[in-house]
């Protein structure tokens, strides 16, 4: 599995002077060619998710097989939640698989800007996953980029910069100084010394939206200042678009699949080309071992029911998959029954960590305790509580609670 912790993983790229690429997907399409491109340079990269192209597709359906590609590549690789809004919509992508949350709430003032963002900070840094803020606003000027950040762009200002990562504890900061949403008009206009104070004042990996349509000067210049991170998607959209357009005119009676023809590979050429000019190329095998490898955990828990029915075992049951499966970092609840009746315990619970943080936060958190004590504990004394990660992606101690196998209560 090459999924690793995409805070270790921008922290290189800060400190190494590069940027890694951060690239929106909206298709099978898009997500294999930012694979196919980062193999190819073997440069770490991340797939990224965004939550104003959720009405493009299904966003429960799109996670499983972003995951899946991130677990077969040969390169780091981490997932992202691009433009989240809300702290509902930051846990739901956690629990859904994605190891990095880029929260939006540019368009607040400053103070609701800096309480949403501890907040979902506080969620996000318990179940281990890094969080990137935004302070400033990066418009649109044409096409979706404009519809979806519509308004005039707010450059960063320094000193609020400060104030709001002291506040928020974020681990990235996305700032603005230039750049647009979407499609460009002529040539960005960078404010390079902002950029320089920005850095100076936070001293933490930077973040740039609005990358399509910067020049190779520009970028390098990016990377040379702090910029960690480049989100990139409408030049990818816009090369796919031609590359449809030239079929249709080639081929206007074609099928779906003909007239998509070569859309993959215009996309790849193009990550690809991204990925050495901001100096991720050839980073793959380093960055690995720089970064901690992205690990569920397994909450196992073997117990057997005394003083009440199968009935109410089951309803029991049916309530605890229905409140664990919502606390922040819980990818999965799952409840079954022995097999064979001679079993020493009858029941158990499997419930599945995105991270080994979830462990302290999730026996802490207030929806766990109140199910444990009324519902569970009181008629499951018989019970074995253990937490595993898998063995063959992390040191031979493969219990990680404590270090060693240590029983807990649940």
């Amino acid at each position: 599995m090459a999924q690793v912790n995409m805070r270790d993983m921008l922290y290189h790229a800060y400190q190494n002077n590069y940027a890694v690429g951060a690239f929106d997907l909206v298709s099978l399409d898009f997500l294999e060619a930012v694979i196919d491109a980062a193999e190819r340079c073997r440069a770490p990269v991340i797939l990224s998710v965004a939550e104003p192209h959720f009405a493009h597709y299904d966003f429960e359906l799109m996670l499983p097989a972003v995951e899946a590609a991130a677990k077969r590549a040969s390169v780091p690789v981490a997932i992202q939640l691009d433009h989240g809004h809300s702290l509902e919509s930051a846990t739901r992508a956690i629990n859904l698989g994605c190891n990095g949350i880029m929260l939006d709430a540019s368009n607040r003032s400053l103070p609701e800007n800096i309480q949403l963002t501890r907040t979902v900070v506080d969620m996000a840094h318990g179940c281990g996953v890094p969080v990137i803020g935004e302070l400033g606003y990066v418009a649109g000027i044409e096409g979706e980029g404009a519809e979806q950040h519509p308004g005039e762009s707010a450059f960063t200002v320094p000193a609020e910069a400060k104030v709001y990562v002291e506040r928020t504890g974020v681990d990235c900061l996305a700032v603005s100084i230039g750049t647009v949403q979407g499609r460009m008009k002529g040539r960005a206009k960078l404010d390079f010394q902002r950029l320089k104070q920005l850095n100076q004042a936070v001293n933490i990996p930077l973040v740039i939206h609005g990358g399509s349509g910067l020049n190779e000067d520009q970028f390098r210049r990016l990377t040379s200042l702090g910029v960690a991170k480049i989100n990139y998607f409408t030049a990818l959209s816009d090369v796919a678009a031609k590359t449809m357009s030239a079929q249709i005119k080639q081929n206007p009676n074609g099928s779906f699949t003909e007239l998509k023809a070569g859309v993959k590979e215009a996309i790849r050429e193009e990550v690809e080309r991204c990925l050495r000019l901001w100096g991720s190329a050839g980073r793959a095998a380093e960055v690995l071992t720089q970064c901690e490898p992205w690990t569920p955990i397994e909450h196992l828990i073997i117990y057997n029911v005394e003083q009440i029915s199968d009935q109410q075992t089951q309803a029991m049951m049916d309530e605890g998959r229905k409140v664990l499966s919502t606390i922040p970092g819980v990818r999965g609840v799952f409840t079954g029954e022995a097999v064979k009746e001679k079993s020493k315990f009858r029941f158990c619970w499997l419930v599945r960590f995105c991270h080994k943080a979830v462990i302290d936060t999730y026996r802490e958190h207030p929806d766990h305790i109140a199910f444990a004590n009324k519902l569970f504990r009181q008629v499951a004394n018989d019970r074995i509580s253990i937490d595993y990660q898998d063995s063959q992606n992390t040191s031979p101690a493969i219990l990680v609670n404590n270090k060693k196998i240590k029983l807990h209560p649940s």
